[in-house]
């Protein structure tokens, strides 16, 4: 009896202003999955089908411009352009979390997944109930943080992860709940997944640490069943220990220091997660 090895399949759609298709991808590959990067008109418009990979993933960048709000049209593209099958995009993604698959977006595609109401999807209710706007500063972010794991976080893509460093490059990263019961029910149900914190591990409440101004200093969250995932920072970013700016003082005081970056470890995490779930005993 053995294992077959199950070819894990990861969509990265690129596109209308999306530009870290390819760093996603790179990650995706690192860790050992199929990785195709797919123009969003391919699927809106061919018909191409979603439903072949595992993981469907929406890269950071800046879709149409940021002219509205970031993420919304691409989001309402998402939401209302009919397919050459006639469902829309979003049906089609219903049905890819209904088959048990997984959805992650990074930055920018975590803004069009909260504009979407894929998160944090409280009530199993696909409509907006947060919104990710202006960081407090009034400006661009472009900068190192750390940020802690919520122990109690069911989502695979952070399994055994506490804490790591990670860049974050946004202007409208500040996450603001709809009202305070659609807080408590994030905090009750543990979706707020991903926090930037201090050193120290204390949550960060204060600029710079937190770059944006976040309720709860939110830097990420899930949907209730883990299979959604979504943060404002940037881990793809971070695949090698060199890509750290504080690289050289990290290997000195620890010279066992894996060369591989700490954001790997989310990608590493699904692939691994969804390769297990689907393997089969021949």
């Amino acid at each position: 009896m053995q294992q077959s090895k199950y070819p894990v399949r990861a969509l990265v759609i690129t596109g209308f202003g999306i530009n870290c298709e390819e760093e996603m991808a790179a990650a995706y590959q690192l860790a050992g999955a199929e990785t195709e990067i797919v123009h969003l008109n391919d699927i809106l418009v061919k018909g191409r089908d979603i439903h072949t990979f595992d993981i469907l993933n929406f890269p950071g960048g800046f879709s149409f411009g940021d002219d509205i709000a970031s993420g919304k049209v691409l989001a309402n593209k998402i939401r209302y352009k009919s397919l050459p099958n006639g469902n829309t995009f979003l049906e089609e993604i219903n049905q890819f979390l209904a088959d048990g698959k997984y959805i992650m977006g990074i930055c920018n595609g975590f803004q069009v997944l909260v504009k979407l109401g894929l998160l944090p999807m409280l009530g199993a209710k696909v409509e907006q109930q947060v919104t990710l706007t202006h960081n407090n500063s009034g400006r661009y972010e472009n900068r190192w943080v750390r940020c802690k794991v919520n122990p109690e976080s069911k989502t695979p893509f952070l399994a055994g992860i506490t804490a790591f460093d990670v860049p974050v490059r946004h202007g409208e990263g500040k996450l603001l709940f709809k009202d305070e019961a659609t807080q408590e029910a994030i905090v009750s149900q543990h979706l707020n997944c991903l926090t930037y914190c201090l050193p120290n591990g204390e949550t960060a409440e204060d600029y710079p640490q937190n770059p944006n101004g976040s309720s709860l200093a939110c830097a990420g969250l899930t949907d209730p069943s883990g299979q959604v995932f979504g943060l404002m920072p940037h881990p793809e970013a971070f695949l090698s220990l060199y890509n750290h700016p504080n690289w050289a003082k990290l290997k000195r005081e620890n010279p066992d220091l894996p060369e591989e970056g700490a954001g790997a470890q989310l990608f590493h995490n699904i692939v691994r997660h969804v390769a297990a779930k689907s393997s089969v005993t021949l």
